[in-house]
């Protein structure tokens, strides 16, 4: 076996592990409902937030000065997406996180302020969530900075 052939089987043995819990997240059911489903089961404004890409305005969400220990999860789905031990206080009126659950965040680019934002949804069922900036704190140095509005926190009993 030559050099190159050896080191692509090492690499793809190492990866195998990856390739299935790629596969695996993908058998995670997804929530899929009609606009006239989810007006049934969300506020006008919570349906502005997930499923128009709405922004409420800043420092308007309770979730800001929540400080118990808990999960967030998708107002949507009910998907938990954050704990309270990921977040902290950007100072930007939005209830911020610096990481996410796996497999429960999907990104795109966002140019409606002409600029590129990423722009994140639940993974889940779609419901847009907020947008990720590379300003947070570490160990990841990023800011997920999330509509209150497409939240409910459970508190830890």
């Amino acid at each position: 076996m030559n050099k190159r052939k050896f080191i692509k089987v090492l690499i793809l043995g190492l990866l195998s592990p990856l390739v299935s819990l790629q596969a695996l997240a993908q058998q995670i059911k997804k929530v899929i409902k009609s606009d006239t489903e989810w007006k049934e089961i969300l506020t006008n404004h919570q349906f502005y937030i997930l499923r128009e890409e709405g922004t409420e305005k800043p420092f308007s969400s309770a979730f800001n000065d929540e400080k118990r220990q808990g999960e967030y999860l998708c107002v949507g789905c009910k998907t938990p997406l954050f704990s309270s031990k990921m977040k902290y206080d950007s100072g930007t009126g939005w209830p911020s996180f610096f990481e996410h659950y796996p497999n429960v965040i999907a990104t795109k680019l966002d140019f409606k302020l002409l600029m590129p934002r990423t722009e994140y949804h639940c993974d889940i069922c779609g419901g847009h969530q907020g947008h990720v900036f590379n300003d947070g704190p570490q160990p990841t140095g990023k800011r997920y900075c999330n509509n209150g509005a497409g939240l409910i926190f459970i508190p830890k009993a």
